[in-house]
Formats: C-alpha cells, structure tokens, sequence
C-alpha cells in the first residue's frame, strides 16, 4: 500500500519577481511524498496565481481522493498518471506534483536515474536562460551584472522593453531572449519584433494573449524571430491548436499534468516540425530536477528556478556555465533539505 504526506511552503525570491501579469516576492510550493515498503518518491507543484489553483486547493483535492490512491497498484507510472487525471480533472498542478513522486519512486526502485529510463544523454541538454523580471532599467542591468550567464530571459510587456534589452546587451554578449506573457497588441508586437530583429533576439515567448489566436497567425506570419507559445500551450490538445501561430510551444510539467503528459508533448511537436522549450514556473531543486532529466529532448530550455529563489528545497542539482546538470542517484536523484 502506498503513503502520501504533503507539505506546503513560500519560497522567497532573491528580487521581487515581475511579469506582465503581476510582482511577486515569494513562490508558493506544495510539496508531496509517496512511500512504498520504505522507498519514498518526490514530487513538487508552485501555485501560480492566474490559473487559479493555490497550494490549499492543491492540499484539499489530495485529501479529498488520498484513501483511493494509497490503494492504487503501481505497475507503471504512465497508467497511474491516467488514473490521476481521472481523480483531478480539473487540477494539473496536484497531477503534476503526484506523478513526478511516482517517477521518482519509480526510479529508485528500478535503481537508476530517470533520464536513462528515458533513453537520453544528459550531455545533450541545451544551456539554460536565466530570467530578468521587469524593473528600472538599471535594476535589471544590476541583475544581469550580478549574474553573467550565456543566456538571459527578459521578461517585457509593459513598456520600455527596447530601451531595457539594449541596456543589458550594453554590459554583456549572452544571448537575449524576450518574454511577453501575453502583453502586447497585434500592432505593438510586430513593432516590436522589427526592432528585436535588429537586435538579434534568439526568440520571443507568448506575445499576445491566449485569446488572440488569429492574430497571432498573422504574427506567425510576419515574424522572422522565432515565437513561443507558454500561455496557449498548456494541455496536450494545445501543441496542435499552436502550430498554425507558433514556432514552438513551451512545455510546463505544472501545467500539463506532469512528466507524462510532458513527454508525449515533446514527441507530438517534434512529429510537427515545432520547436520545443522546456519550462519552469520558479520551482525549487526538487521540481527543477524533473526537467532536468527530460532536457536532452529538447531545443530551448528555461529552468533556472532555484537559481531566482533566496531558499531551496532539496539539493542534488547543479548549474556549470549555464548548463544544468541532473544526477546520477536513482529517480530524481534529489534529497530534500527539510525532510517530511
């Protein structure tokens, strides 16, 4: 029989985090342990506020259905995830916490890290960006300055993003990434692109809303930066619904519903001939090791997580110019800080 316990936290930021849709200064984190005849699995879901799930809904949905799942016959973690999405339909973010518990339990007991059961070479893991949230100019130039990487992520939409970008291309030669999160206009965008063009962005994410699907076509269409569904890319039914407006879609285990889900929208995009990112959503070591372990799959990846965070969870992740590097243990290959 299977054993769950949960746990919740609020993991601060290292600087107040900013997007397009908001400032946060601390993360909330709902953490869950799955245990069989000793061996216990981990796995980790952030509350992200405009998808409207939270770490005490998270909780009272486990409650709710936790009986039915400690019952539950674990043969294989991709048949559990389908039971899961039938107990959660409507809760991602749990399914995801759960089934990275299950994969990691999984691998223990196989005793070897996920990314062999998963057929891949972590040496092929692309470099990781690190995210600049909006602020003054000069606060996301000291940012950038406290932290050379090959990679920065600047989050933009709510005005003078040409203005930070080339402020920050003035103090390093990384590469520039620009993440909207929905926070441009049909007009404003394609502005914008002409100029990013000039300042040879890598890619742009989400640059207009999730309701501006045909203008987003049309976007597609003009665009010679590449673009990047986040937002408009959620569920699986999502990667086909973005290939007419999308170069590429970014891929979130929180929310799609957990490695399973992931690793079959990797495949599917691929099978398009779409570009795929690997997202984050500022989980700590724990989530973070989850991503790492399917990095090798994919073109782009944005899993700088702990490195935003002031105060972590586990350890047995680590970062080497820019790459992350997942272990060799079993599973996820992590232990948490603060044991349950």
């Amino acid at each position: 029989m299977l054993h769950i316990r949960h746990k919740q936290y609020q993991l601060p930021f290292r600087h107040p985090f900013t997007i397009s849709k908001g400032t946060k200064t601390h993360q909330p984190i709902f953490i869950v342990e799955i245990e069989w005849r000793g061996v216990c699995g981990y796995g980790e879901a952030p509350a992200i506020l405009y998808y409207g799930i939270s770490v005490d809904k998270m909780a009272a949905d486990l409650e709710a259905k936790k009986p039915l799942i400690e019952r539950y016959a674990l043969t294989d973690p991709e048949r559990c995830w389908h039971f899961l999405h039938h107990l959660f339909p409507e809760n991602s973010f749990l399914i995801c916490a759960l089934d990275m518990a299950i994969w990691d339990l999984w691998g223990k007991l196989k005793g070897v890290p996920l990314y062999k059961l998963y057929g891949l070479d972590p040496s092929h893991i692309p470099p990781t960006d690190l995210t600049i949230g909006i602020d003054s100019t000069e606060q996301m130039v000291r940012k950038v300055e406290e932290m050379p990487w090959p990679i920065y992520k600047i989050k933009a939409g709510l005005g003078n993003d040409i203005e930070n970008v080339q402020a920050i291309q003035s103090v390093t030669d990384a590469k520039i990434r620009v993440d909207v999160n929905g926070g441009w206009n049909l007009d404003s965008a394609k502005r914008m692109i002409s100029r990013f063009k000039e300042l040879e962005i890598e890619l742009i994410e989400q640059p207009l809303s999730i309701q501006s699907l045909q203008e987003m076509e049309s976007l597609y269409k003009y665009s010679e930066i590449p673009l990047i569904a986040d937002e408009s890319c959620v569920k699986e039914i999502d990667v086909e619904n973005c290939n007419r407006g999308f170069h590429g879609v970014n891929i979130k285990l929180t929310k799609c519903g957990g490695i399973t889900p992931a690793r079959r929208m990797i495949k599917r995009a691929k099978e398009l001939g779409m570009k795929v990112m690997l997202g984050c959503m500022c989980e700590s070591t724990l989530g973070t090791a989850a991503i790492a372990h399917l990095a090798a799959s994919v073109d782009f990846l944005d899993a700088d997580g702990p490195l935003l965070l002031s105060r972590d969870l586990a350890e047995g992740l680590s970062y080497h110019q820019g790459r992350i590097i997942p272990s060799n243990m079993p599973g996820l290959g992590v232990d948490l800080i603060d044991p349950m």
